[in-house]
């Protein structure tokens, strides 16, 4: 079983920063395509950035283009999500998630084979 570890989550004003970390098991990280998914109160889940393994491809939902970059670092096992000038709308509980060799067209489906637990960002307006 592939446990994904997150942190990086909190409380920052708008047109404020955050970077969001998970790390995974270096043993599989290679394999993984990981992405980035969010959630909202009374809204669905959904993808917000990926990175395939290998990383040859990303993909970034309309609405965080230019704001947010999905990068790993492989030393570390870790990737990340910059999050730059964030708006109120981007508040929600975030999500790492991977697939074993998925594409990033797989990806932008689901479901996903592993999680991470979960962290919440809060922008105040």
């Amino acid at each position: 079983q592939v446990q994904l570890v997150e942190s990086g989550g909190g409380l920052v004003q708008a047109g404020g920063s955050l970077r969001l970390s998970c790390a995974a098991p270096g043993r599989f990280f290679s394999m993984l395509t990981m992405g980035w998914l969010r959630q909202a109160p009374g809204k669905e889940r959904d993808l917000v950035a990926a990175i395939s393994y290998g990383d040859r491809s990303t993909y970034y939902r309309d609405s965080v283009k230019g704001r947010f970059t999905i990068f790993r670092n492989h030393a570390e096992n870790t990737v990340y999500l910059q999050m730059n000038s964030l708006k109120p709308e981007d508040t929600a509980i975030y999500y790492c998630a991977a697939g074993f060799g998925y594409s990033i067209a797989r990806m932008v489906e689901g479901p996903y084979d592993y999680w991470g637990q979960g962290t919440q960002v809060t922008v105040s307006s």
